[in-house]
């Protein structure tokens, strides 16, 4: 697995990581199999796969508690990046924002307890709290920081000026969004601030929650209680709309022999060495296909065709408001 640097001076990660969540949280069959998420999580340090995504509102807490076993003992082979800001405890542990500087304390507290270490490598503030000026939460967090608690802050769907701003009281290691061949939208104007500002981007659900695989055609074959039955992609006229780009990727698999899943992360890998994709998976087979996409090499003609992909048909979530702010 080839390795980037973690922001300007954090640890070097593979440049593919493993998102935790569909272990967990809101994907059918999610909390069913958590031995099947310890082996992923072992085979993906196997793999070189060191980057591991997860976050306290995964379960919620069991996704913490389930990577803090599988690390048992092997702490030092990984680079944890988990997540605060969506439950307030300072409110009795409700579903909610809250950048706070006193639920920045309690959150981490938590999140170390469970998952069984002395440090955070990485922290993200998961959605912007309206009601905190940013300049609040990263202070906490830079505390955090000085103490060892955490080894870098990122923020999670944040605007460019938001970036700048907690960038100006303490540098930003990461910033996660949803980046795709089907979610563009970071490349206008996010992207380029990110490189002027020396942050790692972390693109999650570089897979577009599964629909680039090939593997979805219908919203029926979506369980009830999976989250995508209520995503504007996955309705049923923009789903059909939207096989239109699965049959682009399927073709320029079909040319390299490779799976559409290793083409949309060969794509993606290609945008940059500053990029590291968390693709999620519960599946050993399924990260070992993703891993696939390390050596695979895409002709700039494939890049080009890829990159000119029309646009998906419906917005990323139900509920836009909480991003981009």
């Amino acid at each position: 697995m080839k390795k980037i640097r973690l922001g300007q001076d954090g640890p070097h990660i593979g440049r593919l990581g493993l998102g935790l969540m569909g272990i967990s949280a809101f994907y059918a069959g999610a909390g069913e199999d958590d031995e099947g998420g310890v082996r992923t999580i072992h085979r993906a340090l196997e793999l070189g796969v060191n980057f591991l995504d997860t976050a306290e509102i995964y379960g919620p807490y069991a996704n913490e508690e389930l990577l803090g076993r599988a690390l048992a003992g092997r702490r030092d082979d990984a680079v944890i990046a988990t997540k605060f800001g969506t439950i307030r405890h300072t409110a009795g542990d409700v579903n909610g924002l809250d950048g706070s500087p006193a639920n920045v304390r309690l959150s981490v507290e938590g999140s170390l307890r469970r998952l069984g270490t002395d440090h955070i490598d990485l922290y993200y503030q998961h959605r912007m709290d309206p009601a905190t000026p940013i300049e609040d939460t990263v202070g906490a967090l830079a505390e955090l920081v000085q103490e060892g608690k955490i080894r870098g802050y990122g923020l999670s769907e944040a605007a460019v000026s938001t970036i700048r701003r907690a960038h100006a009281v303490h540098p930003v290691t990461a910033v996660q969004t949803e980046y795709s061949l089907w979610s563009r939208d970071p490349e206008t104007e996010l992207l380029p601030a990110l490189r002027e500002l020396g942050i790692t981007f972390v693109p999650y659900s570089p897979l577009g929650r599964g629909f680039l695989t090939g593997t979805i055609r219908s919203a029926d074959q979506l369980a009830e209680g999976d989250f995508r039955r209520s995503n504007p992609r996955f309705a049923a006229d923009a789903l059909a709309q939207n096989l239109r780009l699965v049959a682009d990727v399927e073709a320029v698999a079909a040319e390299v022999d490779a799976t559409p899943a290793q083409v949309a992360l060969a794509w993606l890998l290609a945008q940059g060495d500053d990029i590291a994709p968390i693709p999620g998976t519960r599946r050993v087979e399924r990260l070992e296909e993703n891993v696939g996409a390390d050596a695979l090499v895409l002709s700039p003609e494939q890049l080009e065709r890829l990159g000119a992909l029309e646009e998906p048909v419906g917005d990323r979530y139900a509920d836009m408001s909480p991003l981009n702010r």
